[in-house]
């Protein structure tokens, strides 16, 4: 390719879920056997995956999802948010089964307690991956989470180019074979998905579960630690970095993880080194808690550097 020829990759590519989030406000959280009354019942379009490519193309990446929705009008929502953010939909599948939901209280600290109906996310099979090939292969970084089926993750990390790098979150936390947890770089987790990879043995601190993780075979690791920033450990070098976030009023965190993980994945991408990509996703995650919503949190530009 000539040096002056246009570079027709993806800065991300997103393999993951697209889900219509239902959100009720909650003055707390039910105890087991008990009913509290919410807030009028508000729809917006979510999921991890259809969360993180909308992230990264609002902070201006060139972005494409891999997906499954419904033919249903959830499903037609999350196209529409996603066209509308910038976001290439050409790998977003339809039907099979109705577009998947999220069911999300919110108290009034922003704390939020999810549970995820499925659906189409489950349908997306590792035979779409397949047929998706030429975009993997046009993609700088994939990013990946587990509310697809661990089947199509696994053919993710197969089917990916050969310099093509691998961000995975997790969430919802999963055992992980050793092929998937080797192509990592990062790994992303929270504190709750570190000890559910880790087990009994994780130790008390972020630092003994950033080497512990990175002993089971990723490149890298990077752990949110919410209001106090993340802990970086690349494998290459043997550093250990904890990034302090910014203070800001959390008003919710739903989605934060989500936008931080798309921040850091582009900013990677576009070739920024792995503490100096986490640092940026900090702010990122520092802003999208700053107003409700998921995707309607995400920051621009301007608004990270606002910060």
């Amino acid at each position: 390719m000539p040096d002056n020829a246009p570079d027709d990759r993806y800065d991300l590519v997103v393999v993951g879920s697209a889900n219509a989030d239902l959100v009720i406000g909650v003055e707390r959280r039910p105890a087991p056997g008990e009913t509290v009354l919410g807030s009028d019942l508000a729809v917006h379009p979510g999921g991890k995956g259809a969360n993180q490519s909308l992230a990264a193309a609002r902070l201006g990446a060139r972005t494409a999802l891999l997906a499954r929705v419904g033919d249903d009008g959830h499903g037609r929502l999350l196209l529409e948010t996603q066209r509308a953010a910038g976001v290439d939909t050409d790998g977003v599948l339809v039907g099979g089964a109705p577009t998947g939901v999220a069911l999300i209280t919110v108290d009034p600290s922003g704390d939020n307690s999810i549970v995820v109906s499925p659906g189409a996310n489950g349908r997306l099979t590792p035979e779409d991956v397949r047929a998706s090939a030429p975009l993997l292969a046009a993609a700088r970084v994939v990013s990946v989470q587990l509310e697809i089926p661990l089947e199509t993750l696994a053919e993710t990390v197969r089917g990916r180019g050969p310099d093509t790098r691998l961000v995975l979150n997790p969430s919802p936390p999963a055992p992980l074979p050793d092929e998937v947890l080797a192509a990592c770089d990062p790994l992303v987790v929270n504190e709750h998905e570190a000890r559910f990879l880790l087990g009994e043995g994780a130790g008390a601190a972020p630092a003994d579960w950033a080497h512990a993780l990175l002993a089971r075979g990723p490149r890298s690791v990077v752990i949110t630690l919410g209001a106090e920033g993340a802990l970086v450990a690349d494998g290459r070098t043997g550093s250990l970095d904890h990034l302090v976030s910014p203070k800001v009023h959390a008003v919710d965190t739903t989605g934060a993880g989500d936008a931080f993980t798309a921040a850091l994945a582009w900013r990677l991408g576009r070739g920024d080194g792995l503490r100096a990509a986490a640092a940026y996703a900090v702010r990122v995650g520092a802003a999208a808690v700053m107003a409700r919503g998921a995707q309607e949190s995400f920051p621009t530009p301007a608004e990270v550097d606002a910060l």
